[in-house]
């Protein structure tokens, strides 16, 4: 016989159903247990153990290493690309050298209408802020 196991424990739920949507992607039947409950009185979490993903037995394994890869490349940043053929500007950032550039509004902005023209420039390829006039 195929029984449930007790797989993953969370704080929150989005946590929880973000993974069993991932194993629901992938062929991998899951359940979460205690949601409702923690959600309508938190202060009982710690007694049930949290809010728990469940798999079946059988598929532990294979939900692991699918969820273990998940993560993995989650943490791994987009490559950008360092230089472009037609740049916005005529310039390039001093750290790196790279023209993949933009402006930084956020700083000259209210409610998304800009203030002043910013000179304050980001990077895509190496996250530098750097001014130019």
């Amino acid at each position: 016989m195929n029984n449930l196991v007790k797989f993953k424990f969370y704080e929150n739920a989005l946590e929880a159903n973000r993974d069993k949507q991932i194993l629901a992607e992938n062929d991998i039947q899951s359940f979460i247990a205690n949601e409702q409950t923690i959600q309508s009185d938190w202060l009982l979490s710690q007694a049930l153990g949290g809010i728990q993903l469940q798999v079946f037995e059988n598929d532990l394994e294979k939900a692991q290493a699918i969820l273990n890869d998940y993560h993995d490349n989650e943490s791994v940043s987009l490559e950008v690309e360092h230089t472009l053929e037609k740049p916005e500007f005529n310039f390039v950032c001093p750290k790196c050298g790279s023209n993949h550039i933009y402006r930084n509004n956020k700083a000259t902005s209210f409610f998304g209408a800009s203030l002043l023209k910013s000179h304050q420039f980001v990077c895509y390829y190496c996250d530098n802020v750097f001014d130019h006039e």
